[in-house]
């Protein structure tokens, strides 16, 4: 089995523009003694949005690591593929997030959860887990009530999974991802997930839960971040006590799909970590996208021009553009300022509402929100926003580099 590093860092780039921006940030980390490997991501509902192929984020990755002397490890995700979606990424992919959380609900065969049952029986009582004051207690009805709620998704996890090892050469890491689900799984509904995966005979190196609160796109965390704390080193532990019990890998790590931004919780993340010793995955650093109308802004000119552009039109489509993210938006459309409003700004006032900045008054996240949502806008734009983008790319490549380095990077695994 492949044991993959310690610390992974996912970042996404949406015009496949700003892999050199990404990787300076990796680089200039390890400088300061942070060992950290990228993972560049795009899910195919981007790529749908954009008309791009999987292999496009292989090509800008390569470029990237060719260009500036990169010698780590580097990785490519098929970011939340299904059966249906996932060849297309096979061949340029070595990270695969096996998203399985439609199926969670759907039961198994009878068969399948007895069997599961039955392999369970002498973890019904108390369990404890090394590291924790509290002890979890399990039920055989427990037992047979999480197989029934998420044998049949490990089981499609698993479909994917020989997938892929069937069509796939080379060594590749592989997540399971339950996040995108409305309830967060328990402690304990992990470990016995974890026992599903490791009897379905996936060789899983992250795992991402769903969290209790709100994990909006490139906004920060709502919620009780002291209810996150506890439940992230729980599920620190369980992972670590699954991986012995059940004969799962070592390096065995959480994935936290953050959506980016989540500064409030970082600081815990950041104990957690550390006390326990173990490695993190995080899918999202930084919006790449969001840093590109940033710099635009900044520039002034032509560039502050596009930016006020994509954002008039994507208020007047705001229906279309955020219906895809519903799940992962809480925009209130009575804050969003008027496109005749934006139309009077200058670089320093649309800038200020743009970037996440919690300290700043002008800040806006509905209106942060909404341009997250709105690269479909610059897609069409085509060479109005790239020719904007090529002059403004030093400002641009700043403000990339600084958000993954300063805004997650050293906040999430510096010292």
């Amino acid at each position: 089995m492949t044991t993959i590093p310690k610390y992974t860092l996912g970042c996404g780039d949406r015009f496949a523009r700003e892999g050199q921006a990404q990787l300076t940030a990796y680089m200039e980390a390890g400088k300061q003694g942070i060992t950290i490997s990228p993972v560049w991501n795009k899910s195919y509902r981007e790529h749908m949005t954009v008309h791009t192929e999987p292999a496009s984020v292989r090509a800008e990755a390569d470029a990237a690591v060719k260009a500036l002397g990169w010698r780590g490890d580097y990785y490519v995700d098929a970011d939340h593929i299904s059966l249906k979606s996932v060849d297309r990424f096979i061949e340029p992919s070595n990270f695969f997030t096996l998203d399985v959380a439609d199926f969670i609900g759907e039961k198994a065969d009878a068969a399948s959860i007895d069997a599961f049952a039955a392999a369970m029986a002498d973890m019904v009582g108390e369990i404890t887990l090394p590291g924790l004051e509290e002890s979890l207690v399990v039920s055989e009805a427990d037992i047979r009530a999480f197989a029934e709620k998420y044998l049949y998704a490990v089981q499609e996890a698993g479909r994917i999974y020989r997938h892929i090892e069937a069509n796939k050469s080379g060594a590749f890491e592989v997540e399971v991802s339950m996040d995108e689900t409305d309830d967060p799984q328990t402690p304990l509904e992990m470990l016995f997930i974890l026992a599903m995966i490791a009897r379905e005979g996936i060789p899983v190196d992250t795992v991402a839960p769903k969290f209790s609160g709100r994990f909006n796109k490139g906004v920060d965390y709502v919620g009780d971040v002291a209810q996150f704390e506890k439940e992230f080193e729980q599920d620190v532990a369980a992972l670590k006590f699954a991986a012995e019990k059940f004969g799962l890998k070592e390096s065995l790590r959480l994935s936290v799909h953050s959506g980016s931004d989540k500064f409030s919780i970082y600081p815990a993340m950041n104990r957690i970590i550390r006390k326990w010793g173990v490695g993190l995955h995080v899918k999202t650093a930084g919006t790449s996208w969001l840093e590109e109308v940033i710099g635009l802004a900044e520039a002034g000119g032509e560039g502050l021009d596009v930016a006020k552009k994509i954002y008039a039109r994507a208020l007047a489509r705001y229906d279309e553009l955020a219906a895809p993210y519903a799940t992962v938006l809480d925009i209130n459309p009575d804050r969003l300022p008027s496109a005749e409003i934006v139309d009077g700004w200058d670089s320093d006032a649309y800038v200020k509402a743009l970037r996440h900045d919690l300290d700043c008054p002008e800040y806006n996240a509905d209106f942060r929100q909404l341009i997250h949502v709105a690269y479909k806008v610059a897609y069409e734009l085509g060479d109005e926003y790239f020719a904007a983008l090529e002059k403004s790319a030093d400002i641009v490549g700043r403000n990339v580099t600084h958000n993954i380095l300063n805004r997650h990077i050293l906040p999430i695994f510096g010292a």
